[in-house]
């Protein structure tokens, strides 16, 4: 299946935006694959440099993650003080912990206005953007977490280390 939504100006990305290996991921904070893939995702990020292009878009399962969709919007409110990627990392490094509590925290160790972090935490065009990711998500295909799409098509093959890399090297 093919990503029905083409990664835009709204997207998290990170790496080269020419890179041959472009790499989404539809992920959930509090997933404990999403937190396995996580370590995963950097050593490829690391593996193959200026060859990967990596975006995250959010899939909070909050039917069975109750943290999750919080989490997401943090993560969303951390960008509007372009801190995104070191959120993103706080969240998965400490996933364990994803109340407000433990979130205003991890904003307060990366030196955000926490005022105006918690006013962007209960804004509602947040709240839309992680759904539209999510719906986005459902579009595509997606109905677990993660999900990885490489250069527009899913990919449904082992995200674990080797295997991933070793797929990844082919489409170099």
């Amino acid at each position: 299946m093919s990503l029905r939504y083409p990664v835009n100006e709204k997207d998290h990305c990170m790496g080269n935006p020419n890179a041959p290996i472009q790499l989404l991921e539809y992920g959930d904070y509090q997933c404990p694959y999403c937190g396995q893939a996580y370590p995963i995702v950097k050593q490829l990020q690391q593996h193959f440099g200026n060859d990967i292009y990596f975006i995250f878009r959010n899939f909070p399962l909050a039917n069975i993650h109750p943290h999750a969709k919080l989490a997401a919007i943090a993560s969303e409110a951390a960008a509007r003080q372009n801190k995104y990627w070191e959120m993103h990392d706080s969240l998965f490094e400490n996933q364990k912990r994803l109340n407000l509590t433990s979130i205003i925290g991890y904003a307060e160790e990366l030196q955000l206005d926490l005022f105006k972090f918690r006013v962007d935490v209960t804004n509602p065009t947040l709240e839309e953007h992680v759904e539209s990711d999510f719906y986005g998500g459902m579009r595509s295909g997606v109905s677990q977490t993660p999900t990885f799409f490489i250069n527009g098509e899913k990919y449904t093959g082992s995200w674990e280390q080797d295997p991933f890399i070793q797929h990844l090297q082919t489409l170099m």
